[in-house]
């Protein structure tokens, strides 16, 4: 059968479009740039989102797949939540041991969601690793809510599990299995499980619409239980979570996050009227500044500022002046600064995880600007204006901080740069893997191994540990978990905002 050339072009772009269509490409998304001008980048902000893309495939747990580019892992946790009788496999280790906590969990994968929703369409090549980063999250929270009025919240008895230093492959603690439900609820753990569902259904509406469909019915209703069902999770189940990921803020701030997020996803008017109605209840305007897995509050006024300044909904204007609020916070010298930098210039919240609010507030501020930007707008400090390219200024400088712009010029991302952490608290990166030490680890035996001094055999790229102290110190020690521990949900928001940096930069 004979093509004319014209033909054949013709065949060739429609079948591009068709595989690119297919494969849940991003559509092309255009963003002011402040950085246009500079031709040169201090660092490779691409390669670090590829790696901090990479790092998410290091946590799973359950069955791997073919695809699996982190070679020294392999399957685990493959009976998780017989114990009830129901299929918990699958999900993500939170950080260096081997609990799957549904909270953290369930904020990670709202931030690389919003990551995604907000810069995904920079990403080029590595927005399919970061969907298949999203939905490896969002199969297993399918799971976790499964049953109405009841979410598996945890698996894996925590205290039991850190009496041991064993590969996630040999695991033999128990792997108890923990929910909330009508009569023990945890509205916090709900509302950031519902908010999760909505924020990854808009990221798969347009490439998989039936799994998007899936994602947010299951928000509505893991939503309609948090909030019926009022409490705090770590009130039922505080010897269990506590003081592990205990809910400190309490519930308020993620029902009202969830609900911001239900409102995006949706549109249905049910969610605005009841951000309308309960806001100030839920805490709007309090000043608390820290964004992370426990207060989910900024999160929330950044995300409902959007809908006043971009899609120009009048009732959320307050919304603005809350965004702020936490903006002013955070410059150095504006009215209300009340942020902490150690003297190398890296914001500084607090000793444990301290890179994690780095991250976090590093992609506040870059998606602030541009929602500033979409509106022609400034943030207004006590009557002085502070513009978006300031506020880009300074998540870059963060960033590039981590990156190892910092004192010891040390990158704090594994695997990034010349000189990064040696020895990560993380258990299946310092043991040998199972290629070169078939053999069970067990239990204690491999506590020799964590007080060694020995560097990790396995090297978690993408990895970004809880960083230096206030005095720009990192003795890289791996019992040391404060500072040397990595978390899902520190290189979450990070994803976006080296997004926008790479692009920024012409190096996407």
């Amino acid at each position: 059968m004979a093509f004319s050339v014209s033909s054949l072009i013709l065949l060739v772009l429609s079948s591009c479009f068709a595989t690119s269509f297919l494969v849940c490409h991003g559509f092309p998304v255009h963003h002011n740039n402040p950085f246009r001008h500079h031709r040169f980048a201090s660092h490779n902000y691409r390669d670090a989102l590829t790696k901090s893309i990479l790092f998410f495939e290091g946590q799973r747990s359950g069955k791997l797949p073919s695809s699996q580019r982190i070679t020294w892992r392999r399957d685990s946790g493959l009976t998780d939540g017989s114990a009830m009788h129901v299929d918990l496999v699958g999900g993500y280790y939170d950080a260096g041991d081997n609990v799957k906590f549904g909270f953290p969990m369930a904020f990670t994968t709202t931030m690389l969601s919003w990551s995604v929703l907000e810069f995904g369409g920079l990403m080029k090549g590595e927005l399919q690793n970061a969907r298949e980063a999203i939905r490896w999250a969002t199969d297993y929270l399918l799971k976790a809510t499964a049953h109405p009025d009841t979410i598996y919240v945890q698996v894996g008895d925590a205290n039991k599990d850190h009496a041991c230093w064993e590969r996630p492959e040999d695991m033999d603690t128990p792997r108890s299995v923990y929910k909330v439900d009508k009569n023990s609820p945890g509205s916090d753990v709900a509302a950031e499980t519902a908010a999760a569902l909505a924020a990854a259904s808009l990221v798969f509406r347009r490439c998989d619409p039936t799994y998007a469909k899936l994602l947010v019915r299951r928000a509505i209703r893991v939503f309609q239980f948090a909030d019926k069902y009022r409490g705090a999770y770590s009130n039922g189940l505080k010897r269990y979570v506590c003081p592990f990921y205990c809910s400190y803020s309490g519930y308020e701030d993620e029902l009202l996050w969830g609900a911001a997020w239900l409102h995006k996803a949706t549109k249905n008017p049910t969610y605005l009227n009841y951000i309308q109605v309960n806001g100030q209840t839920l805490g709007a305007a309090q000043y608390d500044n820290t964004f992370g897995w426990d207060n989910k509050h900024v999160g929330a006024r950044i995300l409902l500022s959007k809908a006043f300044l971009v899609q120009k909904v009048q009732s959320l204007r307050d919304y603005k002046g809350h965004a702020d609020n936490f903006i002013c916070s955070l410059i150095p010298g504006a009215p209300f600064s009340s942020a902490r930098y150690t003297p190398g210039g890296l914001l500084f919240i607090m000793s444990d995880s301290n890179m994690q609010y780095v991250t976090s507030t590093s992609f506040l501020l870059l998606t602030y600007a541009k929602y500033l930007t979409s509106a022609r707008k400034v943030v207004n400090c006590g009557g002085t204006a502070v513009t978006p390219k300031r506020l880009r200024t300074i998540a870059k400088k963060q960033v590039d901080y981590l990156l190892g712009d910092n004192p010891l010029k040390m990158s704090y991302m594994v695997g990034y740069g010349p000189r990064y952490p040696q020895r990560i608290h993380h258990r299946g990166s310092s043991l040998p893997s199972i290629a070169t030490h078939p053999a069970k680890i067990q239990c204690s035996s491999g506590f020799s191994v964590m007080n060694s001094q020995s560097p990790n055999p396995n090297i978690h790229v993408g990895a970004i540990v809880g960083g230096p102290d206030e005095h720009d110190r990192f003795p890289d020690e791996r019992s040391d978990y404060e500072q040397s521990e990595p978390a899902t949900y520190m290189n979450a928001p990070l994803v976006g905002a080296l997004a926008y940096l790479a692009h920024s930069f012409g190096q996407l």
